[in-house]
């Protein structure tokens, strides 16, 4: 099988290159943003420099900013699996789209109609939906996760399905423990009772092939400054649902795909880094593999990457299980990596998640702490107010720099 040229991938991304105290910065900080190739930053600055206009203008500006967004739909269409690039919307971020859509589908939520979310998710995929549910007068259930692995209560999801189900609102991948949501059978069982299925694919992105076909959910929204883009987020979602949901919209606008969805003037410098990150990621996959297509290629590119971070992820943990004391949250087995992402949170015995982060941040090494907005884990998990600590390996990071990690943590 192929393998990842990390060598070429650290060469696309200047950030890289940043020191602190004199040491090579560790870029850590992954799921909460990473950082961006030299093309996305020259495709944000070629924009604002000599294509910024308005669209639909009778003038070559206007018309180059058309001919842009035109490619970034159907580059995005390529990235979910969907054949359609009218489907997709772009917006703020994914939660401003959440919201956004949560208000128009609670137009159509009565009083015993019922919302399923999940205690694994990130705020922007419960709160939106719970809001809408108090203002349809729908009903909410929570499901659980089982602690000991950070994995959703399959059965409780099962349990909770009725007929007056209208939504469930699922991740894809927990950005706290790394989990990775079994979807192709969550959408089926909502499916079978008539529920539409939304999927935050925010986490899952940078990660894994979003396949929306296989899949086969309704919706499904990430924000492309978690893959290596700018700070735009997108939304797909089938067509059906798309063109006749109730939009709210300026009456100029029109009631087509996709503009019917897109408030307003769009981030358009922001739209083509996101473009731009996208064919980064093609490209990884067409360096490993002929590749007849974009969608081809990214496939291949998310082989070679899933391959790699999981041997990062297998590293980190095996090193962290070394440390004395050091509790790891989520999946650990090494059979069982493949429902994980390469993101591994944890706690210290002695020193709060902030001070480890803040004692790792003098020496250059970049991570989170807290919560991350799934407040629901940390809840669940008896963390709250102080949280975990979170390591993010993305697929520039090496098997040096998660030894560097460990041994930092070791001497705290």
């Amino acid at each position: 099988m192929p393998k990842l040229d990390v060598t070429w991938v650290r060469r696309q991304f200047p950030a890289l290159t940043k020191e602190v105290a004199g040491k090579r910065a560790l870029f850590l900080d992954g799921p909460a943003g990473s950082q961006v190739p030299t093309r996305v930053i020259d495709a944000v600055s070629h924009y604002l420099a000599f294509t910024n206009a308005n669209t639909h203008g009778a003038f070559s500006t206007a018309r180059d900013s058309d001919d842009l967004l035109q490619q970034a739909h159907a580059a995005c269409a390529d990235f979910v699996g969907s054949h359609a690039p009218e489907q997709v919307v772009f917006g703020p971020n994914m939660t401003t789209l959440t919201f956004a859509l949560s208000r128009a589908m609670a137009k159509t939520w009565s009083a015993g109609d019922e919302v399923i979310v999940t205690r694994l998710d990130h705020d922007a995929n419960i709160t939106p939906w719970v809001l809408a549910a108090r203002d349809a007068g729908a009903t909410v259930k929570h499901i659980p996760f089982h602690t000991s692995d950070t994995t959703l209560d399959l059965d409780a999801f099962e349990e909770a399905l009725s007929p007056r189900t209208r939504l469930v609102a699922v991740g894809a991948a927990s950005n706290a423990t790394g989990t990775i949501n079994p979807l192709a059978s969550i959408c089926q069982a909502a499916h079978d009772v008539g529920a539409t299925v939304f999927v935050d694919a925010v986490h899952y992105a940078p990660h894994g092939l979003i396949d929306v076909q296989a899949w086969n959910c309704d919706f499904v929204a990430c924000s492309a400054y978690k893959f290596f883009g700018p700070h735009v987020g997108m939304l797909w979602g089938k067509h059906d649902a798309m063109a006749h949901l109730p939009a709210y919209r300026l009456r100029p606008v029109g009631d087509a795909l996709p503009d019917r969805w897109m408030t307003g003037t769009q981030n358009h410098e922001g739209i083509a880094g996101l473009l731009a990150a996208i064919d980064y990621i093609a490209e990884i996959g067409r360096r490993s593999t002929d590749c007849s297509n974009r969608r081809d290629a990214l496939r291949a590119a998310f082989d070679v990457i899933v391959q790699y971070e999981r041997a990062l992820a297998r590293q980190l943990l095996d090193g962290l299980a070394t440390i004395e004391g050091v509790k790891i949250y989520g999946i650990c087995d090494e059979a069982r990596m493949h429902q994980r992402a390469p993101t591994v949170s944890f706690t210290h015995p002695r020193l709060t998640p902030r001070a480890v982060a803040e004692a790792l941040g003098e020496q250059g090494i970049f991570v989170w702490d807290g919560n991350y907005y799934a407040v629901d884990v940390t809840e669940s998990l008896g963390l709250e107010p102080e949280g975990m600590v979170r390591v993010g390996l993305l697929h520039y990071n090496t098997v040096d720099e998660v030894a560097r990690f460990v041994d930092a943590v070791r001497a705290l």
